[in-house]
């Protein structure tokens, strides 16, 4: 029988590992650690579930100066324990606490790393570093016990879409008090009420039917819904957020703070500060943040054929096994009015996208691409796009992030390559 550890002798540490390359684009602009899935970032759910707070992160360098300004827990290299460590791997959807031990313990999961038990011998060993070098890692590991850790570990970018419901339905749990603070006009109609949560500032329009029969619908502080939209739990709508007249959302969908959202949506996460105003559908899809999909911008999440939809990852495509999978878009990236992605596409970081006709299966980061074929842009003018942008959110571009915005750049270089040195493929189209 193994004994419990004490909490206030608890350090958490959580990392980043070599899996992040199959998360590209969305972690070029942020750690791991800080996508969204459901109404929080796996971070967050981690600290939540393990009630510990500023972790101690061990992520890529290249994010050390951004992450540090965000405060969201000390960014170190190694540490120096004193008492048991836990090592949790930042691509943990954790919906219930780790089950604690004095001893040293190793969880895995197909082979990868979940979590790690450590005493001060082990702990100061596991360096920021070593667990971006699996062959070190697994000689330092070896002595010691493994066991299944069975728990969902993130992979790929539709992992994230296709447990959202799960985390939807985990915020639920989590939530203090789901009253309903904010203001419900007369004629708006709430089914299944006690699965509604409408915090403080929000507001909901006549005509407008939010159905939780099916699963909670979580709105956050000062959301505007505005008339005639209908809302299907399980739904999670974050803080100061607009959703457009007669906006259809269905099951499955998360959107971030600060967007606006129109048209049509089901089983997609919006991350933040992103906006999707007009008519078109999206789904099954993850949108970054800084994005714009303009009016009348569309994606197929289905083949005509109904097989297994393929993606893109890393300059290689990619068998999900999923009937359903649609839009990767990157962060900063920008779409045309009557812009259509095929099934499984991925459009890179700051891309801007200028297409009558189906876009490419895979778009490179630092695109620019028309009817007439794909130019790169350059990063300098791409830079002061994004720039205006954030300003129009009272949100500063600083010195770091400027930094890393032209850094990703040279690093989609690095995995934006297949091994014949020709760009990812692009031509795949699975409609």
């Amino acid at each position: 029988m193994t004994k419990k550890t004490n909490d206030s002798n608890l350090e958490l540490v959580l990392f980043e590992d070599s899996g992040f390359v199959n998360l590209l684009p969305l972690v070029y602009w942020r750690w791991v650690g800080n996508l969204r899935c459901g109404g929080r970032s796996l971070a967050e759910r981690i600290c939540t579930v393990q009630k510990q707070n500023k972790p101690i992160l061990y992520l890529r360098p290249e994010l050390t100066a951004v992450t540090s300004q965000e405060n969201t827990g000390k960014v170190q290299n190694s540490i120096k324990p004193t008492g048991h460590t836990l090592f949790v791997n930042a691509r943990c959807l954790l919906t219930s606490p780790i089950p604690q031990t004095q001893d040293n313990l190793v969880a895995r999961r197909e082979n990868q790393i979940v979590y790690i038990w450590a005493q001060p011998d082990l702990a100061g060993k596991l360096t920021q570093e070593i667990f971006f070098d699996e062959a070190k890692l697994n000689q330092i590991l070896a002595p010691y016990p493994q066991i299944d850790g069975k728990l969902t570990l993130i992979k790929y970018p539709w992992d994230l879409v296709n447990n959202n419901i799960k985390a939807i339905e985990h915020d639920w749990k989590l939530l203090d008090i789901p009253e309903k603070a904010g203001r419900v006009y007369p004629g708006a109609y709430l089914l299944a009420p006690e699965n509604i949560s409408i915090a403080g500032g929000s507001v909901v329009k006549p005509g407008t039917v939010l159905d939780a029969e099916s699963g909670p619908i979580i709105i956050g502080e000062n959301v505007t819904i505005k008339s005639n939209c209908t809302l299907e739990g399980p739904i999670y709508i974050g803080d100061h957020t607009l959703i457009q007249p007669c906006a259809v959302i269905n099951d499955g969908v998360s959107i971030g703070p600060v967007c606006k959202v129109g048209g049509e949506l089901e089983a997609s996460i919006i991350h933040s500060h992103s906006n999707k105003q007009h008519d078109g559908f999206l789904g099954h899809s993850y949108i970054g943040q800084w994005v714009n999909l303009a009016a009348d911008t569309i994606n197929s999440d289905l083949k005509n054929t109904y097989g297994p939809v393929r993606v893109p990852i890393n300059g290689r495509l990619v068998d999900t096994g999923q009937m359903f999978v649609g839009l990767t878009m990157g962060d900063h990236s920008k779409t045309s009015v009557n812009t259509m992605f095929s099934t499984g596409s991925v459009v890179g970081f700051a891309c801007s996208v200028f297409c009558s006709r189906f876009v490419p299966t895979f778009l490179p980061s630092f695109s620019w691409i028309t009817d007439e074929g794909r130019q790169p842009a350059i990063p300098e003018k791409a830079l002061e796009i994004a720039r205006q942008v954030m300003a129009r959110r009272n949100v500063a571009l600083t010195k770091a992030m400027e930094k890393l915005f032209l850094g990703i750049c040279r690093q989609a270089k690095q995995f934006e390559i297949v091994e014949n040195g020709q760009n990812a493929p692009q031509n795949e189209c699975q409609v």
